[in-house]
């Protein structure tokens, strides 16, 4: 059985030790095997259960999603709906973030239409007093 360092398994995974000790204490990776001087061994699950962190982190999930996600691999008795279910949950944030997002681009697309520009005073500055006010 291949075995990695915990440098190494970070280099596999693209990621920095410390964040190797993150997942470990925020249990999501499992304590490794230590060797007789006390150096974490790992192994070929682990550097797959690291790039399977890692990856969701990139998608959004929270460390308490992937939690969850981790238990349907760890856990019999799950089955696929309940992942398309935690995966359609986080399309519905993804969708509310997007809608955010527009309605942050329409509010600075005005202030940027109705802005005077270069040669105008700032006191009559439209973006500036929109960012003065507080919204109702």
């Amino acid at each position: 059985m291949q075995q990695f360092s915990i440098g190494q398994i970070a280099k596999q995974a693209k990621c920095k030790v410390e964040t190797v000790h993150y997942y470990e204490k925020s249990e999501l990776m499992p304590k490794p095997p230590r060797t007789e001087g006390g150096h974490r061994i790992y192994s070929l699950p682990h550097v797959k259960r690291l790039n399977f962190i890692r990856r969701s982190r990139e998608l959004g999930f929270s460390i308490e999603q992937i939690k969850e996600l981790l238990k349907f691999i760890d856990e019999p008795d799950h089955d696929c709906g309940e992942v398309q279910t935690m995966a359609m949950q986080k399309i519905a944030e993804v969708q509310q973030k997007i809608a955010d997002l527009q309605r942050l681009q329409s509010a600075l697309d005005e202030m940027v239409i109705n802005c005077k520009g270069a040669g105008h005073s700032i006191d009559d500055c439209p973006i500036i007093d929109a960012l003065y006010v507080e919204n109702q």
